[in-house]
């Protein structure tokens, strides 16, 4: 049996023209958001939530984690049982590694959500596991968006995330306010689990990009070419590309503070070749990734790909 829903996780108004009277439910912008996962991304999601007026129960499984977010947080609470995240929240956002890990947190929780709750998929799963999550929800009677996000914790932060959004256009539209505090964007790509299709195509685009940084660097070590000599003739013309110009010094640092772990973006283009037999490139992507993860770089920022160069004498 699903919760009844709990005054605040929506308003719901009489609205009189003549003798006929229409019920109408719209989602307030400042709401009691359940986040579950408090990894970098999740806890990015919950500190901006916090700060833009939300209500927001941060859960993990390890509770220490979500606590330490929350101690340096405002508008976020650590929240130990995950039933209780969820209870009265009226979105729900997954956050989580992989479609097991949210398979097995929602397949118990999804029955708590509230009548009017939304469940917000921001998970990178995969198509596959998408749909089997949609079908969880529909059958439970839960609205339900297929939502990964194209960003991590910097723009997260500044809540300038560009959302991949599958679904209802009604659901879309409750969720929106909250959409909208944590991107500069909102795609409405398709109607079912577009969205984790659309996903894994840009991370797969910004992972061959990121190795082909690298091995443009390592011609340009070969050739006597001066990388900020090379940074400027892309910026002058359509072939820059801001995320990976930014890699460049990252990478001549050898900086991998974590943003975006090798080791997730192995597991993106790992779920891209289950889904469709990868090309020649896909498949060098494919093997650099494991390489760098064998190398002791996996829970490094994908620019640690670069490990390999070596700088010129």
């Amino acid at each position: 049996m699903r919760s009844v829903a709990r005054k605040g996780s929506g308003c719901r108004q009489n609205m009189a023209m003549g003798e006929n009277r229409q019920e109408v439910f719209f989602m307030s912008h400042a709401s009691t958001v359940a986040v579950l996962g408090a990894g970098a991304l999740g806890a990015a999601m919950a500190m901006r939530l916090g700060d833009t007026g939300h209500e927001v129960r941060l859960w993990n499984r390890t509770e220490d984690r979500a606590r330490s977010v929350a101690e340096h947080a405002a508008g976020v609470t650590a929240v130990r049982a995950v039933e209780d995240a969820v209870s009265g929240a009226s979105v729900v956002v997954t956050v989580l590694r992989d479609g097991d890990a949210v398979t097995q947190v929602m397949s118990d929780a999804v029955g708590r959500l509230d009548n009017d709750a939304v469940w917000v998929q921001a998970s990178t799963v995969g198509p596959r596991y998408a749909g089997a999550l949609a079908g969880l929800a529909r059958d439970h009677g839960v609205a339900y968006l297929d939502a990964p996000v194209s960003g991590s914790t910097a723009p997260a932060r500044q809540g300038k995330l560009v959302w991949l959004v599958a679904g209802a256009e009604d659901v879309l539209s409750r969720a929106r306010p909250l959409l909208d505090d944590l991107g500069s964007s909102v795609l409405h790509v398709g109607t079912r689990v577009e969205g984790s299709a659309v996903k894994l195509v840009v991370n797969a685009w910004m992972a061959a990009s990121t190795v082909a940084m690298s091995d443009v660097l390592a011609l340009c070590d070969a050739l006597g070419v001066d990388h900020a000599t090379f940074v400027r003739v892309l910026e002058a013309g359509p072939l820059a590309m801001p995320y990976e110009l930014q890699k460049v010094g990252v990478m001549d640092d050898a900086s991998y503070a974590p943003g975006f772990a090798v080791q997730l973006a192995l597991k993106d283009i790992e779920l891209a070749a289950a889904a469709a037999t990868p090309s020649p490139l896909l498949q060098a992507v494919r093997d650099r990734l494991e390489a760098t993860v064998a190398a002791g770089h996996d829970n490094d920022d994908l620019a640690a790909v670069d490990y390999l160069r070596r700088p010129p004498s």
